[in-house]
């Protein structure tokens, strides 16, 4: 047994003997599928504190040939599993156990303090080689610092494949995060380590984030990522199930619900079997959703009988405080508006999977998915503040003076949104009035500038709507649409029709004209139409300077 190859199994044998043990090891069996497929490349990536390298130790220990623990492993789930079936074979739950040399790398450990790139994967690959050595001491090796030569030299010598197990597999990115060149050279080397190998059995990864892009590529491009947004079928390991939760609560004297609200709230997606696509396809179908808990917070709850936040101990709130105070596109507002339980549309495909290229605010909120700061819903792409943990987490990171802003101008926007429903086109107007003021002056006559105001004061909107600009209607264009979301069907649709130096009844007219509610015929007699007129020509000493006006009919 050495350091770094071929580990052994004490490592998960600890994990297995703790007071708190659930039983993940069915994961095996899917990896079992992988083996020696071109599939064989797993990329996981999960927050802190969700398993990950406890699943990697179990990993190492059912598949390290010198290990062969089929006592250990004989008395788990795993053991338990029908064959499976490939289009070659038949799998049995221990069809590889100890079939394998395993390499075992935490990259953590290389990335000292003033150490750079190159000299840290310069002195893990010297350490193991080490390893390999004392283990193949009949081996000719060609190198003492060149990993990817040694392990071609076993795999010749003695038609032995590896699989590779790389914890914190992205140090890189999070402990040197300016580094480019670094992380790079890095890549460059996982890349020729594994790719187009033939001696790799499989490869297994972990990490917070996944594999870092550039542009829209990655030097990784032979990994499947199974991440936060879209862990596939290994949605059910990504943390503890309901059931798992339910069944401890059970043993533990803990109250379920109480458990749930504070650390449910995580819900991923799982393959949708074939035989059940047409179904999904027909909206009746949605068992590959899976709840998913918080694994250390669900952990020391049970232990310690107490409810309460966690969360401090994987990352303290200074964390999170940092990347919401960037503020890019008004992520504040979104910020504020997330905390009042509301769901934001995110577009995910700009985020370059690093902890420092953030172009828009839609960057900052997909390394929060990654981070566990907020939920994901791949099917819609929203996310959302998972639970009470998390939610405390976010009431730490804003409590200072510069958030004022923010929260006061969200309670404006649902002052206002109720006043729209009151149908009370007066106090709509002022606080309207209010939104737009917050504009620079410079552009504050610009017709752009009250859209974008309009849009701003309307923001606590998107906790319940689904936001369409311009809506087509045949005869025209609606300037905002708000259409209820299915959970709150019982709120009226939102037609807004801006204008200018002209009167709000000339917008309502124009959206009865424009037939606009004819596009909405299922929500016929629960329509609001929002007319909002602004004159920009009025001189700043008169008192209609910068007053709007505002009519509200229905439909």
């Amino acid at each position: 047994m050495g350091t770094y190859l071929n580990p052994g199994s004490q490592s998960y044998k600890m994990t297995v003997n703790s007071k708190i043990f659930v039983d993940k090891t069915e994961m095996i069996q899917y990896l079992n599928s992988l083996i020696n497929t071109q599939q064989r490349f797993v990329s996981v990536s999960r927050p802190r504190r969700f398993g990950k390298s406890i699943a990697a130790d179990m990993v190492c220990a059912y598949y390290d040939r010198e290990a062969n623990d089929k006592e250990l492993f004989g008395k788990r789930l795993i053991a338990k599993c029908s064959p499976l079936k490939t289009e070659s074979k038949m799998i049995t739950w221990d069809e590889y156990l100890g079939k394998f040399d395993v390499l075992r790398i935490v990259m953590t450990k290389f990335l000292k303090k003033k150490v750079t790139a190159s000299q840290a994967l310069e002195n893990m690959q010297r350490l193991v080689i080490r390893d390999y050595k004392k283990a193949y001491p009949e081996v000719d090796f060609l190198s003492d610092d060149d990993l990817i030569q040694t392990l071609d030299d076993v795999y010749s010598d003695n038609d032995r494949q590896v699989v590779i197990v790389i914890d914190e597999w992205d140090a890189f990115f999070r402990e040197r995060k300016e580094d480019k060149e670094g992380q790079k050279e890095y890549l460059d080397f996982l890349r020729d380590l594994m790719k187009d190998n033939s001696h790799v059995a499989l490869a297994y990864m972990t990490g917070i984030l996944p594999i870092k892009k550039y542009g829209k590529h990655s030097a990784l491009n032979m990994f499947t990522e199974y991440s936060m947004m879209f862990p596939r079928e290994l949605a059910s390991y990504t943390g503890f199930t309901e059931a798992e939760v339910k069944e401890k609560c059970a043993e533990y004297g803990m109250d379920f619900g109480d458990v749930s609200d504070w650390y449910d709230g995580y819900v991923v997606s799982d393959r949708i079997p074939p035989e059940k696509r047409e179904e999904y396809r027909e909206g009746l179908y949605d068992g590959h959703k899976i709840a998913i808990y918080s694994p250390l917070s669900v952990v020391e709850s049970m232990t310690t009988g107490i409810i309460k936040n966690y969360w401090n101990k994987t990352e303290s709130y200074e964390a999170l405080a940092d990347y919401i105070g960037k503020n890019l596109d008004g992520l504040k507002d979104a910020i504020a508006m997330l905390m009042d339980g509301g769901r934001l549309k995110v577009d995910t495909s700009t985020y370059q999977n690093d902890m420092t290229t953030f172009t828009n605010r839609d960057d900052v909120l997909s390394l929060l998915i990654h981070l566990g700061y907020l939920g994901y819903d791949d099917e819609k792409s929203e996310v959302f503040i998972p639970n009470r943990e998390i939610l405390d987490e976010f009431r730490s990171s804003t409590k200072d003076d510069e958030w004022a802003d923010a929260f006061g101008a969200f309670r404006t926007s649902a002052e206002l949104l109720k006043a729209t429903w009151a149908e009370d086109k007066d106090k709509v107007a002022k606080l309207l009035e209010k939104a737009h003021n917050r504009a620079d002056n410079k552009t504050y006559n610009d017709e752009a500038a009250l859209s974008y105001a309009i849009l701003y004061a309307y923001y606590a909107a998107e906790k319940y709507y689904t936001m369409l600009p311009e809506l087509d209607t045949g005869k025209g264009y609606a300037d905002r649409v708000y259409i209820p979301r299915p959970q709150y069907a019982d709120k009226p649709v939102l037609i807004i029709e801006l204008k200018y130096e002209k009167d709000a009844d000339g917008a309502i007219a124009q959206i009865k004209r424009q037939e606009y509610p004819d596009r909405l015929e299922a929500y016929k007699g629960n329509i609001l139409l929002v007319g909002i007129n602004y004159n920009r020509d009025v001189k700043n000493t008169s008192p209609e300077y910068k007053h709007h006006t505002c009519d509200i009919g229905r439909a």
